[in-house]
């Protein structure tokens, strides 16, 4: 056999690259670095918001919606500067569950408002994957229209696991799409049964979509539901299904005259609409305005913000001990130890979470 070649180099070998130049790698590493460096300040986000800069209001709500403590120091300025700019809108809230049309209802919906001269914030609240706890953003591939109006905005945010799939900071995005001029704001549920009492408590209207021939006209609806609901429109009432559509509509009328007279003074109407073709859908609109002059003059409208903001005062001081509980290191260090207590029957949940709390003042 031939004495192999020491000079020979296999195929496979790895050649050096070639060197970029000096210059050019270090002036694109100090463009990245410094790119990366400079973040707005509050008041270049402030003023952006309020002239309508809708990079700014996004740059915003993502800070809003973050869980870093220099992210929620910063939000929390930005808010209290845009608060005399907010509180200028109708706040909507519209549920309905899976499968009812939604999306294709709020992006014939918003599209009309905005031809009549709103503009329209569509906080859709986009369900959450439970392994990676990412946002599949859905609403912006079904409200292909909507999402390229420059009058409307649409920002879907991950439910996580907060309440129902709420989103945790959607009432703080409501103040920065009023502060960023935005007149009308619909928050869309995901219709999971558990989030309605929530939106209910940041919203003017609350609307139930339904749809007929689904066996659920009435018996499938929980009562609470019907009784938020300030009116309920019956969705697809189009083609074969019109008929089955009034007949609901009837239906539902019957089943609100049994309710108590709602606070706000309002008799709670029915509705039939078909978003895919777009009918009914003014009248629906002309519904809400109904609603605004009837709780405007009997000075509810104003009554039940003051009501909600008392609301939310609560709710985040729950949320600010329930936080603060557990982010105690002595509590991360305890919390283990009784759960495996608990679990070998050695004390009890009650004495337990006696123990934790105590610890923890």
């Amino acid at each position: 056999m031939a004495k192999k070649d020491e000079t020979y180099k296999s195929a496979l070998h790895e050649q050096d690259g070639i060197e970029p130049p000096e210059i050019l790698s270090t002036n694109s590493a100090n463009f990245i670095k410094a790119k990366r460096k400079k973040q707005p300040s509050v008041e270049d986000l402030v003023k952006g918001i309020t002239s309508g800069n809708i990079t700014d209001l996004s740059r915003a709500i993502t800070l809003v919606e973050s869980t870093n403590q220099m992210h929620t120091q910063k939000a929390h300025n930005i808010i209290t500067a845009c608060l005399p700019y907010a509180n200028q809108s109708v706040r909507i809230g519209i549920t309905g569950v899976p499968g009812v049309g939604k999306s294709t209802f709020i992006e014939a919906f918003g599209s009309y408002l905005t031809s009549i001269g709103r503009k329209v914030a569509v906080l859709a609240v986009d369900p959450s994957s439970s392994l990676s706890k990412g946002s599949i953003l859905g609403d912006k591939t079904r409200m292909e229209d909507l999402v390229k109006d420059k009058n409307a905005f649409i920002r879907p945010s991950p439910s996580g696991d907060s309440l129902g799939g709420v989103a945790r900071k959607t009432r703080e995005t409501i103040i920065l799409c009023e502060a960023a001029g935005f007149d009308t704001i619909i928050i869309e549920t995901v219709g999971v049964g558990q989030s309605e009492t929530a939106v209910h408590s940041m919203v003017d209207f609350f609307l139930l979509l339904k749809l007929a021939g689904a066996g659920d006209e009435l018996q499938g609806i929980k009562r609470g539901i019907i009784e938020m609901a300030d009116a309920i429109v019956i969705n697809k009432a189009d083609g074969d299904n019109l008929k089955a559509a009034k007949s609901a509509k009837v239906e539902f009328n019957r089943a609100l005259r049994l309710y108590p007279e709602k606070a706000s003074g309002w008799s709670p109407k029915v509705s039939l609409c078909s978003a895919l073709k777009q009918e009914g859908i003014s009248e629906v609109w002309e519904l809400i305005q109904e609603y605004l002059k009837t709780t405007s003059t009997n000075h509810y409208f104003e009554h039940n913000r003051n009501n909600q903001n008392k609301f939310w005062l609560l709710q985040t001081i729950e949320e600010r001990l329930k936080s603060d509980f557990y982010k105690s290191e002595i509590i991360k260090k305890e919390l283990p130890v009784q759960i495996k207590l608990v679990e070998e029957g050695k004390t009890t949940p009650f004495a337990a979470a006696e123990y934790l709390l105590n610890l923890s003042i």
